[in-house]
């Protein structure tokens, strides 16, 4: 049977905030609270953490989740889960879930998984929200994107798109880190070469558009919280303590 599989990619090394997957908030690692928001998606069969250090997969295995040790030599995350996914030849469809999205909503996991399972032209799906704040819109680590009548991306950018020389744009979109691939999709995008414009903009969503290939996208109404400094840490933990 053809399975659909969330992958979570951690690796304890980060120039901005080391060891993140493993600092505890309200008693669980980060790594957990990520684990725990793909356990109550729907769509999916299976979940896979896949590491490099064994503090992380001793960590995993102690909440009891299922992990996988992989190389240290992977240069970004794609490439670590095509090296889980070519040990199970049974995962058809592929969740990239960020191990450090741990408000991340079941519910959009899903979304993702429904648009590359279901959309017979998409080869990847992914999500995007409206962006309500000019700071946000103008803020390079916000990749923004726009998309055409039928949902599918047409250009990733750190820049603000599209250039509002009429005034006349609806939306203007943000990107979530999150994708669903076809099998055969993740194995293509991460066998290319990088692309000119992957270079020019360090976005790696955008080799596979410079390679024809289709992202299918969806517009969900929360706001991510991912932790990449201690800024986000503190943020996150505010969150918490007023939900536990």
């Amino acid at each position: 049977m053809v399975k659909t599989a969330i992958i979570i990619p951690a690796r304890y090394g980060s120039s901005r905030l080391e060891g993140k997957p493993l600092i505890v908030v309200e008693g669980k690692p980060i790594i957990q609270w990520v684990y725990e928001k793909a356990q109550a998606a729907k769509l999916a069969d299976m979940i896979i953490v896949a590491t490099d250090d064994e503090r992380i997969f001793n960590a995993v295995k102690s909440f009891g989740g299922n992990v996988e040790m992989t190389s240290k030599d992977h240069k970004c995350g794609s490439d670590r889960i095509k090296e889980v996914v070519l040990r199970h030849p049974e995962i058809g469809y592929i969740v990239n879930l960020q191990g450090d999205e741990p408000l991340i909503k079941p519910s959009a996991i899903d979304e993702v998984i429904k648009n590359v399972k279901e959309d017979k032209n998409a080869d990847i799906s992914t999500l995007l929200r409206v962006i309500k704040d000019d700071a946000e819109l103008n803020n390079p680590n916000l990749v923004k994107c726009v998309r055409d009548v039928n949902g599918f991306a047409i250009y990733f950018s750190r820049s603000k798109i599209p250039y509002e020389r009429n005034s006349i744009c609806g939306s203007f979109y943000g990107h979530l880190g999150i994708y669903g691939y076809k099998r055969e999709a993740l194995l293509k995008m991460t066998s290319l070469e990088q692309t000119p414009l992957e270079r020019t903009e360090s976005l790696e969503q955008l080799r596979a558009l410079e390679n024809g290939m289709k992202i299918k996208t969806s517009i969900v109404e929360f706001v991510p919280v991912g932790i990449d400094t201690a800024e986000d840490l503190e943020k996150f933990k505010s969150i918490i303590s007023k939900t536990v």
